[in-house]
Order: C-alpha cells, then sequence, then structure tokens
C-alpha cells in the first residue's frame, strides 16, 4: 500500500487499505512497513522510489511499466482482469471441481512467480519467513473458500461480502467517529444482499455459499495484516511468490485429488484444461499485480482507492457479462451500499 501524500499524514482509509494490501510491491528488506510508499509525489526526482527504480534498474519480478497509459485506466484494467479471471474460473469447475481449480491456479501462479523473481530465503529471520507461511495460507483460504461462493452465488455478491474483510480492518483502525456511519450503511447493504436479496435465477441465496463468501472475507482481513508485514520484509514480489508457493501447497491436500481425477477422466482434454487454467492464473494475480503497482507509482493514493472501491460493481458487471447473472434491484442496492461506503470513508478519513 503506498504511502499517505506528503500533506496527509492520517491513518489508511478502508479502500486504502485493499489498496496496499492488493496493489503495492513490498518493500526492499529491511524498510520500514511505515516507509514503504515510494508512490508520493513531490520532491527531488526519485525520492521515495524504490532503489530499482532510482537506479534505472529492472524491478524485481516486474515489467517495465507502460509509458503513455493513464494511471487510473491501468487501475480499472486490473479489477476487469482480476474479475475476468475469477468469472472464466467458474466453468472450469465443472471439469476439475472447485479444488481441484484452485490448486492448478495457485500452482501456475506460484511457478510464475518463482522463476521471474527467484526469491532468496537463505539468511531470512524466521519470524519473516512466518509471516510469507501465513499470509500464503490466508491467500490459500480466500482463493479455496471465494471459488465455493461464486459456484453458489452470483459473482456481484459473492464479491461484495468478501469485500467486507478490508472494509472492516480499516474500519478497526479508523480513528474518526463517522467510519461508524460508513460500516453501519456497509452493514445495511450486506443485510440487503443477504437477508432481502434473491438469487440469480429468482431462489434464495444459498446459506453455505453465503457462509463460503463471509469466511474468504475473513481470510481477506487476515491477508491484508499479514501482506503489510510480509511487505517489509521481502524485497519486489519475492515474499509474494514464497507466500503463493505456500498457498499452492496448503490447498493441494483438497484440491490435488479432485484436480488429477478431472485431467484424467476418460474423455477428458488434460492439455486444454491446463491451458485453461494457466491462462486464468495470469488473469489473476500475476497482471493484475503488475498493473495495480504501475497505477500507485503514477496517481494519487485517494484516486487510487476510491477507484478499488468500485470493485463489487465491477464484479457484478463481469457476472452479468460473463456467465448472463441478472442481479435484482434489491441486490443491487445492497452492492451500491456497500460501495457508497468505501467510498465515502476514503473521501472524509483524511480530512
Amino acid at each position: 500500500m503506498p504511502t499517505s501524500h506528503p500533506s496527509e499524514t492520517s491513518a489508511p482509509t478502508p479502500a486504502a487499505a485493499v489498496a496496499e494490501a492488493l496493489a503495492m510491491p513490498p518493500a526492499p528488506q529491511g524498510e520500514p512497513a511505515g516507509e514503504r510508499g515510494g508512490w508520493r509525489r513531490g520532491g527531488a526526482p526519485g525520492e521515495g522510489l524504490p532503489p530499482d527504480a532510482r537506479t534505472g534498474r529492472r524491478f524485481t519480478g516486474l515489467p517495465r511499466r507502460p509509458a503513455r497509459i493513464p494511471a487510473p485506466l491501468l487501475c480499472v484494467m486490473a479489477m476487469f482482469l482480476v474479475q475476468t479471471g475469477i468469472a472464466f474460473s467458474k466453468p472450469l469447475f465443472g471439469p476439475l471441481g472447485v479444488s481441484g481449480t484452485t490448486f492448478l491456479r495457485l500452482g501456475f501462479a506460484a511457478v510464475v512467480l518463482l522463476a521471474v523473481t527467484r526469491p532468496r530465503l537463505r539468511g531470512r529471520r524466521p519470524r519473516d519467513l512466518a509471516a510469507a507461511a501465513l499470509l500464503g495460507m490466508a491467500s490459500a483460504g480466500m482463493t479455496l473458500l471465494f471459488a465455493g461462493a461464486i459456484d453458489r452465488l452470483p459473482m456481484g455478491t459473492a464479491a461484495t461480502i468478501e469485500f467486507l474483510g478490508p472494509l472492516a480492518v480499516a474500519l478497526v483502525f479508523a480513528r474518526r467517529a463517522s467510519h461508524l456511519l460508513w460500516a453501519l450503511l456497509a452493514a445495511g447493504g450486506v443485510a440487503l444482499l443477504t437477508l432481502l436479496g434473491e438469487g440469480g435465477e429468482g431462489g434464495g441465496l444459498d446459506p453455505v455459499g453465503l457462509l463460503y463468501a463471509f469466511g474468504a472475507a475473513a481470510c481477506y482481513a487476515a491477508y491484508i495484516l499479514f501482506t503489510d508485514k510480509v511487505g517489509a520484509a521481502f524485497q519486489g514480489f519475492q515474499g509474494l511468490a514464497v507466500s503463493m508457493t505456500v498457498g499452492a501447497l496448503t490447498v493441494a491436500p483438497f484440491g490435488l485429488g479432485e484436480a488429477w481425477h478431472g485431467l484424467t477422466e476418460p474423455g477428458a482434454s488434460p492439455l486444454t484444461l491446463l491451458l485453461a487454467v494457466a491462462g486464468v492464473s495470469l488473469l489473476l494475480p500475476v497482471i493484475p499485480y503488475a498493473l495495480e503497482m504501475t497505477a500507485l507509482r503514477r496517481m494519487p493514493q485517494r484516486v487510487f482507492s476510491v477507484l478499488v472501491s468500485l470493485e463489487p460493481a465491477v464484479s457484478a458487471l463481469v457476472g452479468l457479462v460473463v456467465l448472463g447473472q441478472l442481479l435484482g434491484a434489491v441486490q443491487l442496492a445492497g452492492i451500491g451500499c456497500v460501495v457508497a461506503a468505501s467510498v465515502g470513508a476514503t473521501l472524509t478519513g483524511r480530512r
């Protein structure tokens, strides 16, 4: 997550917490977590940028940033890629199962990140490695539970409930009483989704799917907390590569057998399935992480935070276009409440 603008020193706001956890490249080893935001504007050229950026060397694990694409567009592209990757994962649940698809997707992402970043573990402090392992387990739980949720719920509904994780973390650390109003608005939105809303096909929402979504939200909150620790200890995306590997290993007991059964079943096309999973793993998380990091380096944090707050709405839109999931008015109102709560808390949190 980026640090605040030079003139802003208050605590991160809800959507800023999401931006920090998901999009901020981990800081060089030894750099304090509070000073990790080399994305501040102003000051001498290169001031506040990571060492690789100051020296002109390639930043570990990331492509060169696009020179002419506006930063807000990069952020929006990243959100659509994430949600599109989720939507494209759902058809794979049939042949590979939810756990099998999740295991293969995390495995492919781990292989790509390990190959690109080549993390060095020798000399690492045990607590840093433990933080990376806990981040990997939180990532595994978040990914697996959210996959189970979208298998039973409309994407927009599942994504909105999951978004309560980072929103809750930021509100817990908020220092303004006014944030309580935004928390109540978000809670009202979830009540509309879960108590009054209907499923995409006119039936009631699946209770197991709701449990999965709330479980994913809890893992999302843990993901944010551990990302901050890992980001301060590992350079570039090395911490992400380690945690993604741990995440794949964590899901393996649940998904390896299911994936193997789907790939070896008579009539299955293993190569086609593996290529499909590999493509989805690039859509989430490899490419979006690079795009969001680039956006953070080229735009004010508050603008980025407001854009990230729109993710539940983006999820609903992608679910409609890709999966044909048409949400009702009550569900859309619930999503709107959560988005408004995040945007409102972002815009008022630094005044």
